[in-house]
């Protein structure tokens, strides 16, 4: 029986060895290449004879059956087998790259491939409308803000830095202010007094211009009317919210609620709440006009974002107003908010599981998930905590050995 036991680790340790990866070898080329544009030469570049690639039936795999890169093996090198796009494979991640196999049988060989795709700067920023109406009061005072909507570049990297210009500046200029996450939010700002009876209409044009080479631009003309009343604006009770959602969480979830007051009363004091984040924010999440609760209408997925952020804008209607954002309402004064949604990926493997405690009693508990060779944490609170006695937690992982 040990003999047995001997040789099926025997064979089993022979297996292992056979097929081993022998070697690996990474390209890098540019998006959008024509179809039959050279890789590399992958019969140099691993040193392998034209004649080994031959007899060994030598042949490139892809994992998910997508065949962008080929073989030629009369002359050893890799070819493209159609155009790839960046932005279609892997949208914002980067690196974006291509992990395939080199197989040779006879003996049986294996090769990693790895064919990192660069970004060029093939895509123009754009801004999510057209146009851009405002209707502010002629008594806004010098220092109100007016949120606009940032434009959207499909490119990574400085392809996709941007920078942003408002002409005139007679009465507005811009500002924008980073956020922690890398984030920017652009507000137009009243520098000089507005007076209707001067003038009625404001024209602007806000330009966006991105950082490739050669810069690619986008424009948006803005439409300010103004009005000669004035009221209290709405205000958020806070000005960023934070949450975190499982990647899993089903659709029509309620994550949280936002929350404004309004000095008014009656009907003046009625507030309704609407998104003005871009680009796939409003697929996966909608706000309630009404109640403020902000919902999940489409699938988190982890591997596309782990974060997202919403700009959540809300506004009073009344008869009398400070500004408005049209034409979402027929009269309003706006202010935003900044909620931010983190997605916390839960595989179904479970890998181990610790516990946390404070000195005395257990309050939070971890549970580690293991996916590839990434680990991710899930905080779960065990108790209900005393908010008014403490309002921070430092917790300490111990791991065994």
């Amino acid at each position: 029986m040990a003999s047995f036991v001997m040789w099926h680790a025997a064979a089993f340790f022979m297996i292992l060895f056979r097929y081993s990866v022998r070697g690996q070898i990474s390209y890098s080329i540019p998006e959008e290449m024509p179809k039959g544009s050279i890789v590399g030469n992958i019969s140099q570049g691993l040193g392998l004879d034209l004649k080994r690639l031959k007899s060994g039936k030598a042949r490139i795999f892809a994992g998910d059956n997508t065949e962008f890169v080929g073989l030629n093996k009369e002359r050893g090198i890799l070819l493209t087998e159609e155009k790839i796009d960046r932005e279609a494979l892997c949208a914002k991640t980067t690196p974006c790259a291509l992990h395939l196999q080199l197989i040779l049988e006879n003996p049986m060989e294996w090769y990693d491939v790895t064919v990192e795709i660069i970004d060029i700067n093939d895509n123009a920023p754009s801004f999510p409308k057209g146009e851009i109406t405002f209707e502010i009061s002629e008594s806004a005072v010098i220092g109100a803000r007016f949120m606009l909507e940032n434009a959207i570049d499909l490119d990574v990297g400085s392809n996709s830095h941007l920078s942003y210009s408002l002409k005139p500046t007679d009465n507005f200029v811009l500002s924008l202010q980073s956020q922690t996450d890398g984030d920017r939010n652009m507000e137009m700002v009243l520098q000089n007094a507005l007076d209707r009876e001067n003038k009625e209409q404001l024209s602007l044009l806000l330009t966006a211009v991105d950082g490739g080479e050669p810069q690619l631009t986008s424009t948006v003309r803005i439409h300010v009317t103004v009005l000669d009343i004035n009221d209290n604006p709405p205000v958020f009770n806070q000005r960023v919210y934070k949450a975190t959602l499982p990647e899993n969480t089903p659709k029509n979830t309620v994550i949280t609620s936002v929350s404004a007051s309004d000095a008014d009363e009656g009907s003046n004091a009625i507030i309704t709440y609407y998104m003005s984040s871009t680009g796939d924010v409003n697929d996966l999440f909608m706000v309630d006009a009404r109640s403020g609760k902000i919902i999940l209408k489409g699938s988190a997925d982890f591997e596309k974002a782990s974060r997202y952020q919403l700009n959540i804008l809300h506004s009073a209607l009344r008869d009398t107003v400070i500004g408005k954002r049209s034409p979402e309402h027929s009269s309003s004064y706006q202010t935003m908010s900044t909620y931010i949604i983190t997605l916390c990926l839960l595989t179904n493997t479970l890998y181990n599981l610790y516990t946390l405690c404070s000195p005395s009693k257990c309050i939070f508990m971890i549970n580690i998930y293991m996916s590839t060779n990434l680990f991710h944490l899930l905080c779960e609170t065990k108790k209900q905590t005393n908010k008014q006695k403490k309002k921070k937690y430092f917790l300490t992982i111990l791991m065994p050995t």
